[in-house]
């Protein structure tokens, strides 16, 4: 139950429409059928097996359109390559690179990580947790890492 938007998922079609019957009594509501979207999260079923799942393609193809991930762009196989060793130390120091990253919207970059790492991808936790420690302060390097996540998510956009 979220603010007054409601999903109820049971193996029994019965108990769910008891449950409904009985909310109906208590609640003014409307049954807008079979939900295909929660809070942003796309609903998929798979009858023959009986297993749902939850994805985000859609949000995550924005995410990956606003930081300019695009068809051209190749993706990776790994979250984070070992060869990224970031530290405090690579946060900004000259000028240029400043000038840079008050261009970059790292902060915002990191929050789409974190709301998709919360609600359907686990897998991003250790590099979501390694590049939100500079947000205070980011450098090229970091960026560059945030930046190799983007091109992990859009190589395993289907992951489930």
């Amino acid at each position: 139950m979220y603010v007054d938007d409601m999903l109820i998922a049971s193996k029994s079609i019965s108990a769910i429409d008891k449950l409904k019957k009985d909310f109906s009594f208590e609640f003014e509501m409307k049954d807008l059928g079979e939900a295909k979207k929660v809070l942003g999260m796309e609903i998929e079923r798979d009858r023959r097996s009986g297993k749902v799942s939850l994805t985000q393609k859609g949000y995550l193809q924005k995410v990956l359109q606003r930081f300019n991930i695009n068809g051209d762009t190749k993706s990776v196989s790994t979250q984070l390559a070992p060869h990224f060793k970031l530290k405090a130390t690579m946060s900004l120091t000259t000028v240029e690179e400043r000038e840079y990253m008050t261009r970059v919207s790292y902060a915002s970059a990191i929050g789409s990580l974190i709301y998709a790492m919360v609600c359907t991808r686990p897998d991003l936790l250790q590099a979501v947790l390694m590049i939100s420690r500079y947000m205070h302060d980011p450098g090229r390097s970091h960026w560059e890492a945030v930046k190799w996540v983007l091109r992990y998510i859009k190589g395993t956009m289907t992951l489930v």
